[in-house]
């Protein structure tokens, strides 16, 4: 079975790791603080999951969950995670992150980055368009008439159809939203960011959570604008 790594376990990638646990995956987590702060997340999520230094959850990975603020994406690994698949949660938050000039004239995207970061990886984005608790309570099995979709963005078709299946498995559909320069279309503030996932609720952060289909999501991405 394969295995999926986090580098970064927080509201995302904790909750990617749950799905990932419960469609039979083993887990290896990993984050900023040391492998003995991740001591309570492991013991929920059970004997299929393990706690290790960045550097070994990459090494240790067959899919690696990147999930670090932005302004931490030079940190990542790049050694361990040569020829993976890396999937890329971020987004920039320059109140967070601090400025990137490249990124506020939109001249590279910041999924174009960590793949500048990690030259023989292959970058996907995905997760970052939804809320966690939404991607917590939104997937469904294959073939069900409420499933969801998520948006996805790459360079590299294999990696794409790694994560596509990755998603299948954890309950979602996937929806490409084309290469890494296109990735955009996913960033905060776009259609697709947060509200498809929270139905008529400005504040998406307060809603259960809506089905969103594959139509719905295409339609977001169509109408992102620059």
């Amino acid at each position: 079975m394969t295995t999926i790594a986090f580098i970064g376990s927080g509201h995302i990638g904790g909750t990617v790791a749950r799905l990932s646990i419960a469609a039979g995956y083993d887990v290896v987590l990993s984050n900023s603080r040391g492998p003995e702060t991740l001591k309570d997340l492991v013991g929920e999520l059970g004997p299929k999951a393990r706690a290790a230094t960045p550097a070994e959850a990459a090494a240790a990975g067959d899919l690696v969950v990147v999930s670090v603020p932005l302004k931490a994406y030079r940190d990542v690994p790049v050694e361990p995670l040569a020829g993976k698949p890396v999937i890329d949660t971020n987004n920039y938050y320059p109140d967070r992150d601090g400025r990137f000039p490249q990124l506020d004239d939109a001249s590279i995207t910041s999924s174009e980055l960590l793949q500048q970061h990690l030259p023989t990886s292959k970058v996907v984005k995905v997760f970052n368009a939804i809320f966690f608790q939404h991607l917590a309570a939104l997937g469904r099995p294959a073939g069900a008439t409420d499933r969801t979709a998520l948006p996805i963005a790459g360079d590299d078709a294999v990696a794409k159809d790694a994560v596509t299946t990755f998603l299948d498995a954890i309950g979602y559909d996937a929806v490409d939203a084309g290469p890494l320069a296109e990735s955009w279309r996913l960033k905060p503030g776009t259609p697709v960011y947060g509200t498809p996932y929270a139905g008529d609720n400005p504040n998406f952060w307060e809603s259960p959570g809506v089905p969103a289909d594959s139509a719905t999501i295409r339609t977001a991405l169509d109408a992102a604008k620059r």
